[in-house]
């Protein structure tokens, strides 16, 4: 009997390992932002891993690293390491050195790195943060980014030499722009211009917030500073000095460099306006030399977003945006000598576009049915073929000739490096394949339903591990948030959780229901006036289908989601009590508080129409908040929020947690402090993995 015991327990502490484990989420490695070099023999990538923090014990860091492999052997070598991570790798022109930024303690600079090896040499030292270090081809300058805000470019002498102000107002009551400038003394007791000297010293000491802004809410804290930002060229030669290319107040969105004087930049439409006013947009003309603008393309009511000049010249391609309402941008491609326009007609979110060599062809990777694959597009025949599967997710890419490089997630692999010559795939890389190889994995089953609109509506099935068939099992719902994201077997940031609870004995469901991304605009806007009902039936529906296999216990019930999902799931609990249990991350449920207290409320007039102050608009919101159900809600839940998040604010949380206290319902509310509103995707591991294991343990109260 004791070696019975002793075989049964050694058994099952084997299976127990190969299972996905909670702290494996500290294994996973992602890659991303592949690139070949000019000549096409070699590639760039970085690689993003959780390493133990060396400043605290048992916390962790994410340290993001640089990897250079050769084409011919398709191998590759880390080419730095340490604690301080990297970001916006590039290619120097002639392919023999890499670019990238790098904070070491004080502020982040541009540092070239040699692959014949050698230390990084720093190429700028600039007293604030710089960014996106790129070598023109055009003349053979270093061009990079750097950040000030308003107040600092007031003052600064070298960054604003010609104490220039904005020509739009800063909407500070009675006041000119001018006396932002004034040279006053600070003094409590003096003038009323001393007086404001010294009140401007207290907000720059931090002891005042001075709000005049519409969009003051950032992600983590509120601010009323406007943040302008420069282009910098610097020719690579000893003694030179950076130059400013554009002026800050100009406020240039993106830009790309047609010739060595001649740029494209998107501009805001009305330079007159405050900048949180101005959601529409231009395209225009930059001449370096005579510092003059020439308008190229604006509407009324668009915006414009990710300029891509081709190889020739000749051509942009261009996304361009409603600057309200629920659409999918549209990828455009303009001749600019002509100015005609050519619509690639992809109803869908694209998240990169690259040209061919011979400017024939666009290569997009569009969210797609739950996948991001590489898709090229044909000008002259507006032909699409998809040239990588249509079940995994590209998460970058890059192409040279026939050749593609790129990240990619998938059911096996949360991300690797892959190429693509002559349509046969190869893996590069091992990040995760090699401490995957023993786990046993949950396939996702892929399946689809008509709803009551018409729409056909993907989900996907997960059984447990260890299913057994003629067993019972626990059936979690899992939902999506944005409401515009997409989920599916080629999108990366559930993977881990998937896996684990499929590890822990529950079946999983999941679906994109009306509302979501990747099946174009008019799928992904019928949720419009509509957050709750619509959304919630499709929900229903594949927690029906996915019982209707057989194998899902019925008593057994979980359903949990984050952001808009925090919503929905609040939603179904004030509508059925068909859950056991339910867990609501970061959600949204009173939408008027909302309007006020997220940094996303623009998502209130882009859904319903209006504002909280207009009758008809406040019906709406009123009818769709799911705290205007709370009396409904008898299925236990736990209500996560991060104490720093302002994307959806905590005072929701706050709002639905004390309703239901008060009622006598069971609940239980944790806040995560310092935690932003991507505590799940990419804040602090000890969080995510206590977010995580804290569902569990409440779902298994009740399961």
């Amino acid at each position: 009997m004791r070696i019975l015991l002793f075989i049964l327990f050694v058994s099952f502490g084997a299976f127990a390992q190969n299972n996905i484990q909670v702290t494996d989420l500290l294994k996973i490695k992602s890659v991303g932002k592949p690139s070949f070099s000019p000549d096409g023999q070699k590639f760039l990538y970085t690689v993003t891993s959780v390493e133990d923090d060396p400043d605290t014990k048992g916390d962790f860091v994410y340290q993001t690293h640089l990897y250079v492999g050769d084409v011919a052997s398709k191998s590759s070598r880390a080419m730095t390491a340490g604690r301080y991570s990297v970001s916006g790798a590039n290619w120097s022109a002639d392919g023999k050195s890499i670019l990238f930024t790098r904070d070491l303690g004080n502020k982040s600079q541009v540092y070239q790195l040699s692959l014949a090896g050698g230390e990084a040499l720093a190429l700028t030292n600039a007293k604030v943060s710089v960014q996106n270090p790129s070598i023109s081809k055009h003349d053979g300058k270093l061009y990079y980014t750097s950040g000030i805000s308003l107040k600092d470019f007031f003052v600064d002498s070298i960054a604003n030499p010609r104490h220039l102000i904005p020509a739009w107002s800063l909407e500070k009551p009675k006041l000119a722009n001018s006396s932002f400038v004034s040279k006053a003394k600070a003094n409590p007791n003096g003038t009323i211009e001393e007086v404001r000297a010294y009140l401007a010293q207290n907000e720059k000491d931090k002891k005042a917030k001075v709000i005049n802004r519409l969009q003051f809410q950032e992600e983590m804290t509120t601010s009323g500073e406007i943040q302008l930002s420069t282009i910098y060229s610097l020719k690579l030669e000893v003694g030179a000095k950076a130059v400013a290319l554009n002026n800050p107040l100009h406020r240039w969105s993106d830009w790309e460099q047609l010739d060595a004087n001649t740029f494209l930049v998107i501009l805001p439409a009305d330079s007159l306006t405050h900048p949180d006013k101005v959601l529409e947009s231009q395209i225009v003309r930059f001449d370096a030399i005579s510092k003059t603008y020439k308008s190229v393309l604006m509407k009324a009511g668009y915006r414009y977003s990710n300029l891509s000049i081709n190889n020739i010249g000749d051509q942009v391609a261009f996304f361009e945006s409603k600057s309200t309402g629920v659409s999918n941008p549209v990828l455009k491609v303009m001749n600019l000598a002509s100015g005609v326009i050519q619509d690639v007609t992809l109803d869908r979110v694209i998240t990169q576009v690259k040209w061919s060599a011979d400017d024939a062809k666009l290569y997009l990777s569009p969210q797609d049915q739950g996948a991001v694959p590489i898709v090229e597009y044909t000008l002259a025949t507006k032909k699409f073929t998809t040239l990588t599967s249509t079940m995994e997710g590209v998460l970058g890419f890059d192409v040279v000739g026939d050749q593609f490089i790129y990240a990619k997630t998938s059911i096996e692999n949360p991300s690797e490096l892959y190429m693509l010559v002559n349509g046969k795939e190869s893996r590069l890389t091992d990040f995760n394949s090699i401490w995957l190889k023993d786990k046993q994995l949950a396939k996702a089953v892929k399946h689809q339903f008509i709803n009551k609109l018409g729409q056909t509506v993907d989900y996907w099935v997960m059984k447990p591990i260890g299913y057994q068939e003629g067993k019972k099992y626990p059936l979690v719902v899992e939902i999506h948030g944005g409401p515009t994201a997409m989920w599916g077997t080629g999108e990366a940031s559930m993977w881990h959780e998937f896996q684990y609870y499929a590890a822990k004995g529950y079946g999983i469901v999941y679906c994109n229901p009306r509302g979501s991304g990747g099946y174009g605009t008019p799928f992904m806007a019928s949720n419009v006036k509509d957050w709750g009902a619509g959304p919630m039936a499709d929900v229903m529906r594949v927690t029906d289908l996915a019982i209707k296999e057989g194998w899902a216990d019925t008593t057994k019930l979980a359903v949990t989601g984050g952001s808009y999902a925090g919503y929905l799931v609040a939603w179904i609990v004030g509508h059925t009590n068909r859950f056991k249990v339910a867990a609501s991350q970061r959600g949204v449920y009173e939408l008027s508080t909302f309007f006020g207290e997220g940094n996303a409320w623009r998502l209130v007039p882009n859904y319903f129409g209006g504002y909280p102050w207009e009758k008809a608009t406040r019906a709406v919101l009123d009818r769709e908040s799911p705290l205007t159900y709370v009396a409904n809600i008898k299925t236990p839940l736990i209500i996560f929020h991060g104490e720093n998040d302002l994307r959806t604010g905590v005072i929701q949380s706050e709002m639905l947690y004390k309703s239901l206290k008060q009622m006598g319902r069971e609940v239980e509310y944790v806040r995560h402090p310092g935690a932003s509103h991507e505590i799940t995707r990419a804040g602090n591991n000890r969080q995510r993995i206590d977010q995580m294991l804290r569902t569990w343990e409440f779902f298994a109260r009740y399961l």
